[in-house]
């Protein structure tokens, strides 16, 4: 702009006994915390959604069992590569970054994250199995089983992600540097088709504040970025609609 303006400022006004007694107002998680609370959320809320859509899918209609298995798929491979990347880079170096006299607690915390996760780990492997099951039998016992495999697993990963958010997530933003962060993060992109990317985005933004979508959108490669704002929010919106039959939260 080349002209100025003139700006006049409100007369502060004094502050009143209310405004004294107003709790602080919370500070966001940083990029670490963010990103492991996003990624559980898309997990428990895909997970539950797909056992009650099974649950009540015809048990013989190829089409159909495709759609749910396929995504069930998707969401299992996302989960599998987010454990990995925490027992072989995020707690190793959380590990390395605590003080020492906090080291005993937080190894003992991360040895209870590697058992539940190893049993997550396996359940969803078993889910697979479920799935391919249900595609060749095309019976309700299979799909039934399917259903119940979903449900059950998106009960262990309540429990299990509640309790890491609780014990250790909290303490990547303290000990963890913004770099040491980026590093892990640009290392650890799980191999995604393009469509396979732009829906796992759009899951992950669906129930993420602006601070989050944020941080999302900014760390897609950019070619992703670009096909979301093109086209890939339409996209989204409509493969969500043919799976759920309702369109995304937000």
């Amino acid at each position: 702009m080349t002209a100025a303006a003139v700006r006049t400022a409100p007369v502060p006004a004094p502050r009143g006994p209310l405004d004294d007694a107003l709790p602080p107002h919370p500070r966001p998680p940083g990029r670490a915390a963010g990103y492991q609370r996003v990624l559980h959320q898309v997990a428990r809320r895909e997970l539950r959604l797909l056992a009650d859509l099974a649950s009540w899918a015809p048990p013989a209609e190829p089409a159909r069992t495709a759609a749910l298995t396929g995504h069930a798929d998707l969401v299992a491979r996302v989960l599998l590569h987010h454990h990995e990347v925490e027992r072989s880079a995020v707690w190793p170096a959380l590990l390395a970054a605590v003080p020492a006299a906090d080291a005993d607690a937080v190894r003992a915390a991360v040895g209870d994250w590697t058992a539940r996760c190893a049993r997550i780990d396996a359940m969803l492997r078993d889910l697979s199995t479920a799935a391919r099951q249900w595609a060749v039998a095309g019976t309700a016992t299979a799909r039934d089983a399917f259903a119940r495999g979903c449900r059950a697993l998106a009960d262990a990963v309540d429990a299990q992600t509640a309790e890491e958010e609780r014990d250790l997530v909290p303490l990547l933003d303290t000990h963890l540097t913004a770099a040491g962060w980026a590093t892990i993060a640009t290392a650890a992109r799980v191999r995604l088709t393009p469509v396979e990317q732009l829906i796992v985005l759009g899951l992950a933004m669906e129930d993420a504040c602006a601070t989050d979508r944020a941080r999302l959108l900014d760390g897609v490669p950019r070619s992703i970025r670009m096909a979301w704002r093109l086209t890939g929010r339409r996209r989204y919106r409509a493969a969500v609609v043919r799976l759920r039959g309702a369109p995304p939260a937000a």
